[in-house]
């Protein structure tokens, strides 16, 4: 197949491209705008196949979105491009709304228009399948589990434009016929991750010495899934799923953030061990919770089990262990990050809070 994946320069988008190249015959389109986030570098291993061709650009710009659709002729749209993290929503709620709704809409509108101009055969085969987060549900109790029916409850600007995302989607597929797929998972993590998500950051803070933040008691929980898991279950929804239907995908992992953070702080003391000979835990600091904190969430991935016969392959430890050794392996490529990029400062807390 032919596939357009949107912000496939990102961190889970890259590894979709990747295992796509890497692992399957299907031809891919990368159209990513190239924001602080997206990083071609990760994308080296596959660059020079034949198969595989990267467009900069805009998603919320039609014209271009359009062009490709021509030109490219996709049997899917895997549509990942979106700003993604909860604190810079906080700071800065206005790029969410532009790229994740906006944007979608966008994708939407020239998605339907390419979509009508195909023969019945293609129509019939075609997909768009936008993935999103469990973020859109809310927070859970101690007990429980989002499931693909449970009500939308999001609580950040980055949670809300997403799940506006996730309505227009259903939207154009009930009301225009369009093909559409929903996908929605847990906390990604593993190689080529931006540095300012939880586990990164902690690794690359620990290894420069740095304090460790963790926010509140650090008793929030999420279920936790290796990136490369994540990469297979969406080639399972857009090759094998059903269209209008959603798709939770989760990574069994439940884990309080502070017990995260150690975990990242024991594989290092085991393979990056610190010079002085202490523990990096050591440099665990809590700090204020993040405004608007959700507590728990939790993915029930029954339906794609056993739907689609997918699971995930990897436990929380071993995906710990592969991506501590990974950021140990290949600062080659998340230094420059820092230097050009982000400083490992947090974020989320400018004024407007208390405006």
């Amino acid at each position: 197949m032919r596939i357009l994946v949107t912000g496939g320069a990102g961190f889970i988008g890259s590894a979709l491209v990747r295992h796509l190249i890497i692992n399957t015959d299907h031809e891919v389109l990368n159209l990513d705008k190239l924001t602080y986030a997206g990083v071609v570098e990760s994308l080296a291993e596959v660059e020079a196949d034949p198969r595989y061709r990267f467009v900069q650009g805009d998603i919320c710009d039609a014209a271009i979105v359009k062009r490709l659709l021509a030109d490219f002729e996709p049997d899917v749209i895997a549509h990942l491009a979106a700003e993604s993290h909860v604190d810079r929503s906080i700071d800065g709620p206005d790029a969410f709304i532009q790229t994740n709704v906006v944007g979608t809409f966008t994708m939407l509108e020239s998605a339907l228009e390419y979509w009508r101009k195909l023969d019945p055969r293609a129509q019939s085969s075609f997909r768009f399948h936008h993935i999103s987060t469990d973020e859109v549900f809310g927070s859970l109790g101690d007990e429980g589990s989002f499931t693909e029916t449970t009500p939308y409850d999001p609580r950040s600007p980055y949670a809300a434009s997403k799940a506006a995302s996730d309505h227009l989607v259903r939207a154009w597929g009930h009301t225009f016929g369009l093909p559409v797929l929903v996908t929605n998972c847990s906390n990604n993590y593993g190689p080529y991750h931006f540095p300012e998500k939880l586990i990164p950051l902690i690794i690359i803070r620990a290894l420069s010495g740095a304090e460790l933040p963790v926010y509140g008691d650090g008793s929030n929980v999420r279920d936790w899934l290796f990136v490369e898991d994540h990469a297979r279950a969406l080639c399972s929804v857009f090759e094998r799923g059903e269209p209008g239907q959603t798709y939770n995908v989760g990574g069994n992992a439940e884990r309080r953030n502070i017990d995260v953070v150690r975990t990242i702080c024991a594989a290092l003391d085991a393979r990056g061990p610190a010079a002085d000979g202490r523990s990096y835990a050591e440099q665990i600091r809590f700090v204020d919770d993040r405004p608007g904190h959700d507590h728990r969430y939790a993915i029930d991935a029954t339906k794609i089990r056993s739907e689609l016969g997918w699971e995930p392959a990897v436990t929380f430890e071993d995906g710990i262990r592969r991506t501590v050794d990974w950021y140990l392996e290949r600062r080659d490529w998340w230094q420059p990050l820092l230097a050009r990029r982000y400083d490992t400062g947090r974020l989320g807390l400018k004024s407007r809070l208390s405006q």
